[in-house]
């Protein structure tokens, strides 16, 4: 599979890098924020703004302790569990539906990380174009599976993974007869270090799992989107927000939308200055090509009927006569007429024969 088609995008070698905005949990609950941010996801340039869809209860024991990074970012309350910071972020259906509307009329692309069977099934219901599956459902099997069934893309991220973990995912997906398939490479950590990056591991994916690659980036740096682009993601993520200084776990490493702009800047300029794999003379290179090369010169007066020999001529510009490549169909042939010295020797002034 080398390309396929989310919404009215298609994703491949042969197409541009499709770029998703992601929002996460960084509304809050709000969907007014929900929409400031599908907002900053168009004016920014994205071809679809993410979202995560999960019920609290299908995810997650009740006694499940924070991550070290939910600790920084939202507190070291202890009367919060990370079951209650997650009933803070989910989405409700409504919130769903409100979201999907407002996306289609801003002319972007929704789409959402489903993180559990019902979840998956709301999204199947709400006919969202593709899954989107975090890098800590990557070893679920079960998930995959199931969501696989639907028939729908999957652009599934790698963090803390293993390589036989990855390999394990892309064939339980396409056990199930789907090969519409994008993995990211990712780094679980947020934020994450750029030598932490590994953007070769896309050609290890590229090459071991034959499916378009991505990355999903972590790191707070404008570099992975311009080197990611240039070794052939075609799909690429990034958290973003209204204001890095919000109360959430993910607003630290999130870009606000003048950097989101920049970033989507950067990846559309290393598409277009990669450019097309055929060498040719450029229209733009057209003129100088004629004054900048050099032509085969006459360093004498010439009399018809001559033969032109090596001490007769030089290579000087412009470059719109003989070129010193075809120096053979010069040397030893006859004048045909008179060359003047300092002439920019032409085909038509000598005998070919």
């Amino acid at each position: 599979m080398t390309e396929f088609k989310i919404g009215n995008r298609l994703v491949g070698d042969n197409h541009p890098l499709f770029f998703i905005a992601e929002a996460g949990v960084n509304h809050n609950g709000s969907i007014d924020l929900g929409k400031q941010l599908v907002d900053i996801a168009v004016q920014a340039g994205a071809d679809a703004v993410k979202f995560q869809t999960f019920k609290t209860e299908n995810i997650i024991i009740k006694k499940a302790p924070k991550s070290a990074y939910h600790i920084e970012t939202t507190g070291g309350d202890k009367d919060q569990s990370w079951f209650d910071l997650l009933k803070t972020q989910e989405m409700s259906k409504n919130m769903h539906v409100e979201l999907i509307e407002y996306c289609n009329n801003q002319g972007i692309i929704f789409l959402s990380t489903p993180y559990d069977e019902e979840s998956a099934d709301l999204l199947e219901d709400l006919n969202v174009p593709a899954y989107k599956i975090a890098s800590t459902d990557t070893s679920n099997v079960p998930l995959l599976s199931y969501i696989a069934k639907k028939g729908r893309p999957m652009i599934l991220s790698s963090a803390m993974a293993t390589m036989v973990e990855v390999e394990l995912a892309v064939s339980t997906v396409r056990s199930e007869g789907l090969n519409e398939i994008a993995m990211l490479q990712c780094t679980g950590n947020y934020p994450a270090k750029l030598s932490d990056t590994n953007l070769r591991v896309m050609q290890t994916y590229k090459e071991k799992l034959n499916c378009i690659v991505g990355y999903s980036d972590h790191t707070l740096d404008l570099i992975n989107p311009v080197a990611a682009t240039a070794m052939g993601a075609k799909v690429y993520e990034k958290h973003f927000t209204i204001d890095c200084s919000l109360p959430g776990p993910d607003h630290r490493m999130a870009l606000e939308g003048d950097e989101l702009k920049r970033t989507i800047k950067a990846i559309r300029d290393t598409e277009s200055a990669l450019g097309n794999p055929l060498k040719q003379v450029l229209e733009s290179e057209k003129e100088n090509r004629s004054k900048l090369r050099k032509s085969i010169v006459s360093k004498l007066n010439i009399i018809k009927d001559e033969i032109i020999t090596m001490d007769m001529i030089s290579f000087k510009r412009p470059g719109h006569g003989i070129q010193p490549v075809d120096l053979n169909s010069v040397i030893g042939k006859k004048a045909l007429s008179d060359i003047p010295d300092g002439t920019v020797l032409l085909f038509e002034m000598i005998d070919d024969k």
